[in-house]
């Protein structure tokens, strides 16, 4: 049995028990959350397709934490100028991890 869910502009295959990470969410630790923008369901030959979503499929998932990225480096150089510049950024994540999907 897997699923097809959408957090924000990303979408997940996700089964049950799986650990995904996704963009910050406002939820505190040990909470769960519902995500009801389910595209596809899948258990054996009980297929269902969501147009654009499903409504009655649900997953519920349970926040683990909320962890950074690894680190990305930007680097900008004008030559003949004696300028260079150098960033870096580390996205903040929440990591979840599937603990139901349920289907009526």
């Amino acid at each position: 049995m897997f699923s097809i869910i959408q957090i924000g502009s990303e979408q997940f295959k996700v089964t049950q028990g799986d650990v995904i990470f996704t963009n910050r969410l406002k939820s505190d630790k040990d909470k769960t959350v519902a995500i009801d923008k389910v595209l596809y369901y899948e258990n054996g030959t009980d297929v269902r397709i969501g147009q654009p979503f499903l409504k009655d499929v649900k997953v519920t998932a349970k926040v683990v934490d909320h962890v950074l990225d690894k680190k990305v480096f930007t680097f900008k150089y004008s030559r003949r100028k004696s300028s260079s510049m150098q960033k870096g950024h580390r996205q903040k994540l929440t990591s979840l991890n599937i603990t139901k999907i349920t289907a009526n």
